[in-house]
């Protein structure tokens, strides 16, 4: 599965999580399940596992001989807009879905581009309610108002969700939950995303711009990075949902990271003071992207410190962000060793900065936790752009990562 087609195929998270559990599956590794009972997992070394939550995140890990933890993480999320409902809104003869905003996506980005519903719908079973992951096999479009009857739009362009950005579904009378699936829907999990393929651009075909390249890049390249990864270490691979809401729920928070390394340890008969050891000798890259420098807007990067598209992974350097002198440092050497260029980001001190999981899974973990990322244009939008030689820079980073002998708490040795 090339990344294109990974993007293209990646609507919603639980999208995601079946095209990665596919991936998983296809390379040999074993599926593990939580089935409500008081079961160890029979982990052995070389072993090639991976867990699901929610059909929306997903754990992967290569047991090596080193009882030590390098972890990468990333987020299967991506903003968009959250169907309320399946009642539709009446406007003029027109039924729109009634939608509100997942995230912080650039608003303006969504209008007059061709949109899916997708996500997943829960239906009634004899034994219960089962998940469907499910994609509408036609296309919505939110209108925009016309230039004359908005002629300041150009200047100043305010939408307000709940009346400028709902899609419109048809003219007449439709059930949107039967549009999707032939079951009886007693409840859904429904976004409306963007659906243009990804695509390159640039006279040498420098750049790749696609919807969802936040964070789809980061779970594609550490997916790959393990596949065929025969660590040293244990090697972990973390895609959670729910990052682009403050990662609070049970599939969404580094909770979910947290209980499976102790499942880990207890798998391979650690005891509690091995498992301490094994996150204090570890560490976790915070695989999110970040921002390059605007070529019509360098004001807004920071005067000294500019990233670049190509320009090599971006090690992300804020308070908001868990990189510290160690983390970077640490990481930096391993990218010598591999060859791999890198940049360093800071933000400019007058603009706000994002947020990204690594402070919640190092405090939640313990783990010593370097923010990194892809550099991209236009975070947020409808269709952002990165630079198409940063995706095999980021995999061969990631992949001398979670193959690397990394061991030690504030002197730490490295080798490949």
């Amino acid at each position: 599965m090339t990344i294109q087609e990974f993007l293209n195929g990646s609507y919603t998270a639980y999208h995601t999580t079946a095209n990665v559990v596919e991936l998983l599956k296809s390379n040999g590794f074993v599926e593990l399940t939580h089935d409500g009972k008081a079961k160890k997992w029979n982990l052995v070394r070389g072993g090639k596992y991976f867990v699901t939550r929610n059909g929306s995140s997903v754990i992967a890990f290569v047991v090596g001989k080193n009882n030590v933890f390098n972890v990468c993480e990333s987020h299967t999320d991506s903003p968009s807009f959250k169907v309320k409902g399946a009642r539709l809104v009446e406007s003029e003869g027109v039924k729109r879905l009634n939608t509100e905003k997942y995230g912080g996506g650039l608003l303006y980005s969504y209008l007059d581009r061709p949109l899916k519903i997708a996500g997943r719908v829960v239906v009634e079973t004899q034994n219960g309610v089962q998940s469907k992951v499910v994609t509408s096999d036609y296309n919505v479009v939110i209108p925009s108002l016309a230039i004359h009857h908005n002629p300041t739009a150009n200047d100043s362009l305010l939408l307000n969700p709940q009346l400028d950005t709902l899609p419109m579904l048809a003219q007449n009378e439709c059930e949107l939950y039967a549009t999707l699936t032939d079951g009886k829907v007693l409840d859904a999990d429904l976004y409306v995303v963007p659906d243009e393929k990804a695509f390159i651009s640039g006279v040498n075909g420098e750049f790749l711009s696609s919807p969802r390249l936040d964070n789809l890049t980061s779970v594609y390249t550490s997916i790959q990075a393990i596949l065929t990864a025969k660590p040293n270490n244990i090697a972990v691979v973390s895609c959670l949902d729910n990052e682009e809401i403050g990662s609070g729920t049970r599939q969404g928070s580094p909770n979910f990271i947290n209980q499976v390394l102790d499942a880990i340890a207890e798998g391979l008969n650690m005891s509690y003071a091995e498992n301490l050891a094994a996150r204090e000798n570890g560490m976790v890259l915070s695989v999110d992207n970040g921002h390059a420098i605007h070529p019509a807007h360098p004001e807004k990067s920071d005067p000294l410190n500019r990233v670049h598209l190509n320009g090599g992974v971006v090690i992300k350097h804020h308070t908001n962000y868990a990189t510290d002198g160690l983390t970077s440092a640490a990481f930096k050497r391993l990218l010598d060793m591999a060859c791999v260029k890198y940049q360093d980001y800071y933000n400019r001190s007058d603009l706000r900065c994002g947020t990204t999981l690594g402070l919640a899974t190092a405090n939640r973990t313990g783990m010593k936790t370097c923010d990194i990322g892809i550099a991209q244009l236009a975070m947020h939008s409808a269709c952002e752009t990165c630079g198409v030689n940063d995706i095999e820079t980021m995999q061969k980073a990631l992949g001398a990562f979670v193959c690397a002998n990394i061991n030690g708490t504030d002197n730490i040795t490295i080798k490949m």
